[in-house]
């Protein structure tokens, strides 16, 4: 089973917020996941990204992709930056 970290949309029309999760690669966007990772709000002007960092170090090291959006997010929070130093540090 391939493991991806992506975004769900959540909310109502026009006001949107999406949760982050770490999903079945086959399961649609909106569809089952197996865990909650985080949130994004874009329509906040700040502190609109929340991400549990333990939660998705553990999802990365097992090896979930995260999609092209989420890796902007983790990018953005520091994070990414984080496992590429684990990562690099391993070998």
């Amino acid at each position: 089973m391939a493991v991806k970290l992506r975004l769900k949309r959540m909310g109502a029309k026009q006001k949107p917020f999406y949760r982050i999760v770490a999903a079945d690669s086959r399961s649609s966007r909106d569809g089952k996941f197996i865990e909650i990772i985080g949130t994004y709000n874009p329509l906040l002007k700040e502190n609109n990204i929340t991400i549990d960092e333990e939660k998705t170090l553990k999802w990365l090291n097992t090896g979930a992709l995260p999609t092209d959006t989420v890796k902007n997010l983790l990018s953005t929070t520091g994070i990414w930056t984080k496992f590429k130093q684990i990562k690099k540090s391993e070998k």
